[in-house]
């Protein structure tokens, strides 16, 4: 049986990392924020709170889409604080919410492998992306992936800080009109 942990963080030929080529440039700088704070944290994985929080700093249109500004305020606290309170319970487990089946043992000594889940959020935004027609995937794809993923360490963060993932799913669900502006979640 293979091991479920996350595939290695090595560039391919071109420095982009598997899950993250062909995402689009956009995608790669949230992905290079989520790794870098992954390290700083010390944290064996990228995971998607990683990326949700890297996606609230790159993006106004995914910190529009969380609600108004004291929903913004508590999600990012909570994120912040993942390194100093209850994220550490997250540190040396791997974040599968099971939307993957398998993924490859990653090599020895890597720091910031993706989590199987994060790596599935990533292929999913891709996924969408094409649907869509676009070229690559952009912020909006990504935190679609994330928020759809009901056992996600995104959707957890995104419930401990009162918003509800169902809800922000299915308004992202309804179209681009729906996104962002008024959000109450």
């Amino acid at each position: 049986m293979q091991s479920r942990t996350a595939c290695p963080t090595a560039p391919g030929p071109e420095g982009a990392h598997p899950y993250v080529a062909g995402l689009g440039a956009e995608l790669a700088t949230v992905a290079a924020g989520a790794r870098r704070r992954a390290v700083r944290d010390g944290d064996r994985h990228v995971d998607t709170a990683h990326l949700l929080h890297s996606l609230l700093e790159q993006d106004p249109e995914v910190r529009s889409a969380v609600g108004g500004p004291h929903q913004l305020a508590r999600l990012l606290g909570y994120l912040v604080q993942r390194s100093i309170g209850y994220g550490l319970r997250w540190q040396g487990s791997v974040e599968d919410s099971g939307a993957i089946a398998v993924v490859p043992r990653p090599a020895a000594g890597d720091a910031g492998d993706w989590s199987p889940a994060a790596a599935a959020a990533l292929h999913r935004a891709g996924e969408r992306a094409r649907r869509r027609g676009g070229r690559g995937a952009g912020a909006p794809d990504l935190f679609a992936a994330l928020v759809a993923d009901p056992g996600s360490r995104a959707v957890e963060v995104l419930g401990r800080a009162g918003i509800d993932a169902r809800e922000l799913s299915a308004r992202i669900a309804a179209g681009p009109g729906d996104f962002t502006g008024d959000a109450t979640c």
